[in-house]
């Protein structure tokens, strides 16, 4: 039996108008004890209203929903380009939201997808695990993971390979005679493209017969810990140099080192991880780990499309994009 916004209304003890309302992303005068007992209520009997005058026609918006984690990280933009591209050649619209690493706003966004009738979604997921996605799959709706992966989950996904990512970074440290190499990272949180950048680190270290002292893997939050951080290596010795697995995060290291009277490279080499616009503009310019974001971008819309199309009953698989080093002068090169 279909289910109606009356169901929903009932489901949820509030009055159909309040249902629409809530819909409709329209919440003035509604409490939010109210529109989560709709949201709810919404989802518990997986209700599903007409989006659009096509959509009551051919059951399809050619709508894709995009949730991404953090939009200030200038990695997304080209991310962002290559899935546009593919979305825009076959005929279908993006709706883009940021979840800002934040559960709660990434649930939000995917059950307002689910009310748009979106016709597949691709996300970078957050921190944290969202039932959601486990109720999609079950469903076999349309998902792809970006970025990151999700343990138990049964999605495509596509990821660069990270370990391999972070060994490049290592070993071109070595062969510039670095041996006192300390890695920044945000806190992992679980996040596997954190975790598997630690472990190419500790692998690379290894691998060289070189120790792996837990005082040199750094996590941190912003610039001030990054300058409380680096001011702990100068009292035991300064590393040779610092490999920073995130491109905001080198910049916060690049003032902190600033800020200490540091200079690069001269005092310290720093190795980056994502390349961008700005990577060759910085004094030194930077020596970094190039991921391919756009690539990641249309491989992910163009497995998502397949999907909806029914043009591929392949398994469920991890595509492993490949990493590439970019060799400027911020590591001592000549």
């Amino acid at each position: 039996m279909k289910v109606t916004i009356d169901d929903v209304a009932q489901k949820a003890g509030v009055s159909k108008a309040t249902v629409s309302r809530v819909l409709n992303k329209n919440y003035q005068y509604i409490s939010d004890d109210t529109k989560e007992r709709v949201l709810r209520a919404v989802e518990q009997l997986d209700y599903r209203p007409n989006a659009l005058a096509k959509g009551l026609k051919s059951l399809k918006t050619n709508v894709i929903g995009l949730v991404l984690s953090n939009l200030r990280n200038p990695f997304w933009s080209q991310v962002l380009e290559g899935i546009e591209d593919v979305c825009k050649h076959y005929g279908y619209n993006l709706m883009i939201a940021n979840s800002r690493d934040s559960l709660e706003s990434e649930e939000d966004h995917i059950r307002g997808f689910g009310l748009r009738q979106v016709d597949g979604i691709i996300v970078n997921p957050a921190t944290g695990m969202n039932p959601l996605f486990e109720t999609l799959s079950e469903k076999q709706f349309p998902l792809v993971f970006l970025n990151r992966k999700v343990e138990g989950v049964a999605a495509d996904t596509v990821v660069v390979d990270n370990i391999k990512g972070s060994r490049m970074a290592v070993e071109h440290l070595l062969r510039l005679g670095k041996r006192k190499i300390a890695i920044f990272l945000y806190p992992p949180n679980g996040i596997s493209p954190r975790l598997e950048r630690i472990e190419g680190y500790r692998l690379a270290m290894e691998e060289n017969g070189l120790p792996v002292h837990p005082d040199w893997i750094k996590i941190v939050r912003n610039k001030q810990e990054c300058q409380v951080e680096i001011g702990k290596l100068l009292e035991t010795g300064l590393p040779d140099a610092i490999f920073s697995t995130n491109s905001i995060l080198t910049l916060e290291i690049m003032d902190a080192l600033k800020e200490l009277g540091l200079s690069v490279p001269k005092d310290i080499a720093v190795l980056g991880y994502d390349e961008t616009a700005w990577a060759k503009h910085l004094d030194p310019p930077l020596t970094t780990i190039e991921q391919p974001a756009y690539e990641m971008g249309r491989v992910s819309a163009e497995r998502l499309i397949r999907r909806m199309d029914n043009k591929t009953d392949a398994a469920l698989e991890t595509i492993l994009l490949e990493p590439a080093l970019i060799v400027r002068r911020s590591c001592g090169e000549t």
